[in-house]
């Protein structure tokens, strides 16, 4: 039986040329390359950018088979192969010449009305006001009060996002073999009247984040996950920690994260 990979891609042309021509070349190498998911595949490629990665493994359900990704983008930071490299990726995945990076996602439980709704994000989840305007967050770390935070709102990122949001608002960047989980404050007020955290806050991957906001601001709040936003009414709290089940990113033999990070930031 082939062994089966499915190919996903955003909506620009150059990544649908890209995909077909992958596809053409993983059928030519013996893999039942399709443009389905069903879940029985040993492999996910991703072509596009960062967001078309991370669009695909929220369209998937975070799926837990490996995913390789296919730069057709601008960043590219999840994106390991350039389009001029497919008959090298093939060659390399045929004779297993990469390595795996875990990639733990944020793992979270938004308090609303009467309902509890579990979500994942494998960068960040981020929560501020729908309005726009200053919001007023209570927030805990594994159970002991920290402040009530006055700004726009409040980062949190994992490891793996360190390098998104979390870096445009001031944060640290973060080796992905140290797990953490990072907040960081979009415009925070640190005046007379109100002190609020200003730099990010960096505690252990398996802290308790509860993050609650006063009465007033409960019918507008949004949270984007992973950039995508969705607004909540009677929203009371958001929990978040780090999932335990990774996801599997493929690897060539040639990554390093800081040479990454200094081709892509520095």
């Amino acid at each position: 039986m082939k062994k089966s990979i499915t190919i996903t891609y955003n909506d620009y042309a150059v990544s649908e040329q890209v995909a077909n021509l992958l596809k053409e070349k993983l059928c030519r190498a013996g893999f039942d390359a399709r443009f389905t998911y069903d879940g029985s595949e040993e492999l996910l490629v991703a072509i596009g950018g960062d967001g078309a990665f991370l669009k695909a493994m929220h369209d998937f359900h975070f799926p837990k088979i490996p995913i390789v990704g296919v730069n057709t983008g601008h960043l590219g930071f999840f994106q390991d192969i350039q389009p001029d490299e497919l008959d090298v990726f093939i060659h390399a995945y045929q004779n297993a010449n990469y390595s795996i990076q875990e990639i733990y996602p944020l793992s979270a439980d938004i308090f609303y009305k009467d309902r509890v709704r579990s979500v994942k994000a494998i960068n960040d989840i981020v929560l501020r006001s729908s309005l726009g305007k200053t919001v007023h967050l209570d927030l805990r770390i594994n159970g002991t009060f920290i402040e009530c935070f006055r700004g726009d709102g409040l980062i949190i990122s994992s490891t793996t996002g360190s390098t998104a949001y979390n870096y445009s608002a001031g944060g640290a960047i973060v080796d992905p073999s140290i797990k953490t989980l990072q907040l960081t404050p979009l415009a925070p007020l640190n005046t007379n009247a109100y002190r609020s955290f200003t730099s990010s806050i960096i505690s252990s991957w398996d802290s308790d984040i509860k993050i609650g906001t006063e009465e007033s601001d409960r019918n507008h709040i949004s949270l984007l996950l992973d950039g995508v936003q969705k607004h909540y009414n009677d929203f009371k709290q958001l929990q978040v920690t780090t999932c335990k089940e990774s996801i599997h990113l493929v690897r060539m033999q040639n990554y390093e994260f800081w040479n990454k990070v200094t081709d892509k930031f520095l």
